[in-house]
């Protein structure tokens, strides 16, 4: 019985040749010579369309631009979310979502919608051809490529849900991990380095083999197809060709035709299901892209012709936004004065720290309202307040560089070396800093400065801006007994230098370092209980920092 490759032979040559003899070469060379010169034509000239993108001229290129300019606005969108947005969202989840997430869209620009559109051209003109040969066998590609597209479609979809769930656990697994290393001796010494971490590997190695197992079935369903296509066509040409309407010469063109189109399918089903991931993966960039600035940073306020430090809390109530139901401020009321001195102490949890957040406008109050030197500090221009206010919190952070401009970081003004070693002598850090290695140009790093030693150069920083308002929120935390010294003594300078004089809030657990200041304050469950200097409130035997300095005395004895 002749196969089908026989009866094309026949017909094309007039004589009936065996598969394997070597008779009618001139007649198949003609076919095949003919072709693929058709085939060429088209083919070269979609090749000639995306040759210069394909090789990276134009899609790589903007690919590499767009993905640098999402990264810019993201960053900057980040940046400018109030702090509360940073108490949700984590350091490592963020850092995923500005690294691998956004260089997903690299690989949308500069690969897939590349091959999409050359294939696509391609498919359209190959099923134009297959239709204007044979109209009923274009039909049956054209369904089969149909069938094709929806089975791609379903695909994409789940690649895209798929992909989705995989940057979540991967921004998870990078946020365990930079934990981690952050706390590795803590880690080491309690053994725990694969506890967590396997957890969210073993979650993203799950939606991996899930996607893996989908891309396994969509080749599947494409290979099926494929040969179904051949079947069909040589069982249908060569019926065609024995009833006289179809010559071997359009068979021929025809079954290359139809293997261009299906392969073009793959491409950009291939391709199609890569999109879908990307889009997927991406879906939380565009998301954080898309979400308004905080409005403190985007509204301009009043600018005062001079701070005098005035500041007055009237009736101010908080809560967290990520503890609504916790009030951490319950109608505070409370006056300082420009150039005062003043102390707030308390236990833990009483709402020291809420007091200074809410000054630096970090949060905002959920009741009430803060006035400086008589304006509230909501209508005040945020920028122009913070250059005027030197902070040193309880956790100092020292950024990467070199020691000088870390002092200098963030100073709104030009200063001379001079002036940072005055800054520095002024917070007892110029010594020790002289002895490091290359002085002030060394460069910090979390082992080379011990945490006293971090907590002087944030002194120094905050004092280089000479503020007309300093905030030290537990900022002798850190420091050893030496180092306490020398910070009480920049407190009493405070108190008694008229030309040191500035508004002062110190936040303190360690009441010796406090003595000095002017006044004193004591908080409890987000209330005032005492008001007063040292000497006041120490002979009041009943009183809460009474009790709080006895305490801390018995523990030094």
């Amino acid at each position: 019985m002749p196969t089908p490759a026989a009866l094309l032979l026949t017909a094309a040559t007039g004589s009936a040749a065996p598969v394997g003899g070597r008779g009618g070469g001139g007649a198949q060379g003609a076919v095949a010579a003919s072709a693929l010169a058709e085939i060429a034509i088209p083919h070269l000239l979609a090749a000639s369309i995306f040759s210069a993108q394909n090789g990276g001229a134009v899609f790589y290129r903007n690919a590499k631009l767009l993905v640098k300019r999402m990264r810019e606005m993201l960053f900057d969108s980040i940046l400018s979310q109030d702090i509360a947005f940073f108490d949700e969202e984590t350091v490592g989840d963020l850092t995923s979502r500005l690294g691998s997430d956004c260089q997903q869209v690299s690989r949308v620009i500069g690969n897939d919608l590349n091959l999409i559109s050359r294939n696509l051209l391609q498919g359209v003109g190959a099923l134009i051809y297959l239709l204007v040969l044979s109209w009923p066998l274009g039909m049956c590609t054209m369904l089969i490529c149909a069938t094709l597209s929806t089975i791609m479609l379903v695909h994409g979809r789940y690649q895209k849900r798929a992909a989705k769930f995989a940057q979540e656990f991967t921004a998870s697994a990078n946020n365990v991990a930079q934990e981690v290393i952050s706390l590795v001796r803590t880690v080491r010494v309690y053994g725990t380095e694969k506890q967590e971490y396997a957890k969210w590997l073993d979650k993203l190695y799950d939606v991996s083999f899930r996607q893996t197992m989908a891309y396994g079935g969509w080749s599947l369903s494409l290979n099926y197809l494929y040969h179904s296509t051949q079947v069909i066509a040589v069982l249908i040409g060569g019926i065609s060709i024995m009833a006289g309407k179809l010559t071997a010469e359009q068979l021929t063109k025809f079954i290359l035709y139809a293997e261009w189109l299906i392969l073009s399918t793959w491409w950009i089903g291939d391709n199609w299901s890569s999109l879908m991931q990307s889009v997927g993966a991406s879906e939380k960039v565009f998301r954080l892209m898309d979400l308004l600035p905080s409005r403190q940073l985007s509204s301009e306020g009043h600018r005062l012709q001079k701070l005098e430090g005035r500041i007055q809390y009237a009736d101010v109530s908080f809560s967290y936004p990520s503890r609504p139901t916790v009030p951490i401020l319950g109608g505070l009321n409370l006056t300082l004065h420009p150039n005062e001195v003043v102390a707030i102490v308390g236990l833990s949890g009483s709402g020291k720290s809420t007091v200074v957040n809410l000054l630096l406008r970090l949060y905002e109050p959920t009741d009430g309202q803060i006035l400086v030197d008589g304006v509230p500090l909501s209508e005040l221009d945020i920028r122009w307040f913070r250059e005027r206010i030197g902070f040193v919190g309880q956790e100092p952070r020292l950024f990467r560089m070199d020691i000088s401009s870390n002092i200098r970081y963030g100073c709104p003004r030009e200063v001379s070396n001079e002036e940072v070693e005055w800054a520095a002598k002024q917070a007892y850090a110029h010594d020790f800093i002289m002895s490091l290695p290359d002085g002030y140009n060394t460069i910090v790093d979390d082992a080379l400065l011990s945490g006293g030693q971090k907590q002087r150069v944030a002194i120094a920083r905050a004092l280089l801006r000479d503020p007309s308002i300093l905030v030290l929120d537990e900022a002798t935390s850190a420091l050893d007994a030496e180092s306490e010294h020398y910070v009480k003594n920049v407190i009493t300078k405070f108190s008694t230098d008229p030309k040191a004089r500035r508004t002062v809030i110190i936040i303190a657990h360690r009441l010796s370092t406090i003595q000095a200041a002017d006044r004193i304050i004591v908080m409890e469950n987000g209330n005032i209980v005492e008001d007063g200097n040292h000497s006041e409130l120490i002979n009041k035997h009943d009183g809460l920092y009474s009790r709080l300095a006895r305490r801390q005395n018995d523990a030094l004895d």
